[in-house]
């Protein structure tokens, strides 16, 4: 590791004034992104900001038509969460999926969404679910949110406090994920509700997640894995590595959508 300056903030408050006032901070939550980057001397911040045990970021609400989780809190407590279970049992399922026990007792929501892997599976279920990314600026629409690979509209001074997912009258997803990190090589999340019917898919584009409008006109018309069954996704613009060419991804896009809407019912 290059050498850095290591502060735990006691409030959010404390973490909003040291990020304004350091040269080049990062935000460290779970740290299973940040912390390797760190030890290959890929990333070389002035700070380091340790919002992890701020309690203000970590929570579960139900709270009318919406489930509001705090981007502090890890994926293990989303995919137990009673709360979550009963409102969006597809989303506590997606939780319930990233990596192994070790990665979901110390990743955070916010932690994996303010990187933006494109392999990621919350990305996936923000776009899907129509969820409302907040921070302690705004409010940002996940649609406007997600901007490419590794890229989002963050700006250098803001801090995700909590995601909104609203519910769904209908939802499901499922992934191809790679055997050695659980990663998404495709992972296809669907879902019915007011903001009508989306299709998002992550792991398989260049610039991230994306959704597929073909598939969310053909199941508002009729809601069936028929429906998506004869739906090809080009391969231009998928990405191509040695677990799966474009090609491979594009076939993939098609049949874990096919069963993610046989999952939702």
């Amino acid at each position: 590791m290059y050498q850095f300056n290591f502060v735990r903030p006691k409030s959010l408050a404390d973490a909003e004034a040291l990020l304004a006032k350091a040269d080049d901070p990062k935000l460290l939550a779970g740290g299973q992104t940040l912390i390797p980057t760190l030890k290959q001397r890929l990333a070389m911040p002035s700070d380091v900001i340790d919002i992890g045990a701020l309690k203000e970021l970590s929570f579960i609400r139900a709270q009318g038509d919406a489930v509001m989780i705090g981007a502090g809190t890890k994926h293990y407590e989303v995919a137990e969460s009673a709360d979550v279970k009963k409102h969006n049992p597809t989303l506590a399922y997606l939780a319930g999926l990233i990596g192994d026990p070790a990665v979901r007792h110390m990743g955070t929501l916010g932690g994996s969404i303010a990187n933006n892997d494109p392999a990621a599976d919350y990305p996936a279920a923000c776009i899907a679910l129509d969820a409302k990314i907040h921070t302690n600026k705004r409010l940002i629409e996940a649609d406007e949110y997600f901007k490419g690979m590794f890229e989002t509209a963050l700006q250098p001074d803001e801090i995700i406090k909590e995601v909104t997912f609203p519910h769904p009258e209908k939802s499901g997803y499922q992934k191809f994920p790679n055997p050695a990190s659980r990663y998404a090589m495709v992972g296809v999340f669907v879902s019915k509700g007011p903001w009508g019917v989306r299709v998002a898919v992550t792991g398989a584009g260049q610039n991230g997640v994306f959704r597929v409008k073909a598939m969310e006109e053909a199941l508002a018309k009729n809601w069936s894995a028929d429906a998506v069954a004869g739906i090809k996704v080009p391969a231009d613009g998928l990405l191509s590595d040695l677990h799966g060419s474009a090609e491979y991804r594009a076939h993939l896009v098609t049949v874990m959508a096919k069963r993610a809407v046989a999952a939702a019912g």
